[in-house]
């Protein structure tokens, strides 16, 4: 079954569907990142302290506390699971676009290294592996710049015509 471009050739009910799910799943993820945002986790020393804690720094103007076990395992659990649907369902719409193979091979299974990378990450700097957290923004902007680009080429594609 040939899949590249079949988006091009759906009736408008389903590009409308496809376009609804796309916008607000990107509504959805953008706000995550304001999170990240907020919590002050954009850059490499943010990240270490939103995981273990910054209680031995009096200067500090937000208190944070070393994450328990449980809190650990339950934002690995539930990122993981959460974000491997929203990439598998991305990655099935992008698989219907007329796209290069090896870009669209990348669009739809990097997003799964980086979601590994960037939880598993979160859970070794959390363990003690302090370098763990520049592969964490590493990993965390290429999981973004990918679901980006997947949802550019996913909306673009359906507003052309047959």
């Amino acid at each position: 079954m040939q899949l590249n471009g079949i988006i091009l050739t759906l009736p408008k009910e389903i590009k409308l569907l496809i376009a609804a799910f796309v916008i607000i799943l990107s509504i959805g993820f953008y706000t995550g990142l304001l999170f990240v945002g907020e919590t002050s986790t954009t850059n490499p020393n943010g990240i270490e302290e939103q995981y273990l804690g910054n209680e031995n720094d009096e200067n500090a103007e937000v208190m944070r506390f070393k994450k328990s076990d449980k809190e650990m395992l339950t934002l690995v659990h539930n990122h993981i699971l959460s974000m491997s649907i929203i990439f598998f369902l991305l990655g099935l719409i992008v698989s219907t676009t007329k796209l290069n193979r090896k870009l669209k091979l990348i669009l739809m299974i990097e997003p799964f290294a980086s979601v590994v990378l960037t939880f598993g990450g979160l859970y070794l700097l959390w363990s003690g592996i302090l370098w763990m957290k520049y592969i964490v923004m590493i990993s965390g902007v290429l999981m973004t710049v990918t679901y980006t680009a997947s949802v550019v080429v996913i909306l673009s594609q359906l507003l052309q015509k047959k």
